[in-house]
């Protein structure tokens, strides 16, 4: 049972070290990937409904 608590404390230890390592980003770091995150949705939102419509166009037609 001391084996167990002492490899608990330790994991605990181990766990509170490397946090310290831990960096942030800035506000303004954030703020770039936040837009270029949502600049790619978008972009990628209008490429898939473009593929759509051609897609649902080649089938209608070959159905036809």
């Amino acid at each position: 049972m001391q084996a167990l608590l002492a490899r608990i404390s330790e994991f605990f230890r181990d766990v509170r070290a490397e946090l310290k390592k831990v960096t942030f980003p800035s506000r303004s770091e954030t703020m770039g990937s936040t837009t270029v995150v949502l600049i790619l949705v978008f972009i990628i939102g209008i490429y898939l409904s473009v593929l759509d419509m051609v897609l649902v166009k080649a089938v209608r037609f070959i159905i036809q």
